[in-house]
């Protein structure tokens, strides 16, 4: 997030807005007023701070890293000041509600993450027993290729503690897939 007008407009927006939001209704509840404090003086950090670095500014990583996470901390509050949930941004295949209990996602996971990745071939598990599938059949060939390759991924990419969790989501969907 860049520094520029626009973003002190939207600062200034939403300081007057924090007037508007209610309140829990505890008497002597100062968490607006407070808010209005903390917001105009970090617009006055900022705009100090943009007239300290010219275009072609260099600094270090770490300064780096800090502005942009108070941005993005400013930048979420501001999304949930005008409403924008962040539960609507993510599909519901990132969220409980389109994941399976026993593993990987479930139809309305799958539905969310084709909707999310237009041309996206992603299907629901094949939960069929290896022993009930015909050899060499597509969904045959769908599981012994999920399953090598998060067996590989389990191996190589988590911890000891994840790999040993029962519950951890790659062992239930290893599980579900009958790995």
């Amino acid at each position: 997030m860049r520094f520029n007008s626009q973003t002190y407009k939207s600062l200034n927006e939403s300081v007057l807005r924090i007037d508007e939001a209610p309140s829990s209704g505890v008497e002597g509840d100062y968490e607006g007023e407070m808010a209005r404090g903390e917001l105009k003086a970090l617009i006055a950090n900022a705009q100090e701070l943009l007239k300290m670095l010219g275009e072609d500014a260099e600094i270090e990583a770490w300064v780096q890293s800090k502005i942009t996470k108070a941005a993005d901390y400013i930048s979420s509050v501001r999304n949930y000041m005008v409403g924008d949930s962040v539960n609507e941004a993510v599909g519901a295949w990132q969220r409980k509600e389109g994941k399976n209990p026993e593993g990987g996602l479930n139809k309305k996971g799958v539905a969310s993450y084709r909707r999310a990745n237009p041309g996206s071939k992603l299907q629901t598990a094949v939960t069929t027993k290896p022993s009930k599938l015909k050899p060499g059949s597509k969904s045959a060939k769908r599981r012994k290729s999920f399953c090598s390759r998060m067996k590989g991924m389990k191996a190589k990419l988590t911890s000891a503690e994840t790999a040993r969790d029962r519950d951890s989501r790659i062992n239930k969907s290893l599980r579900k897939w009958n790995c």
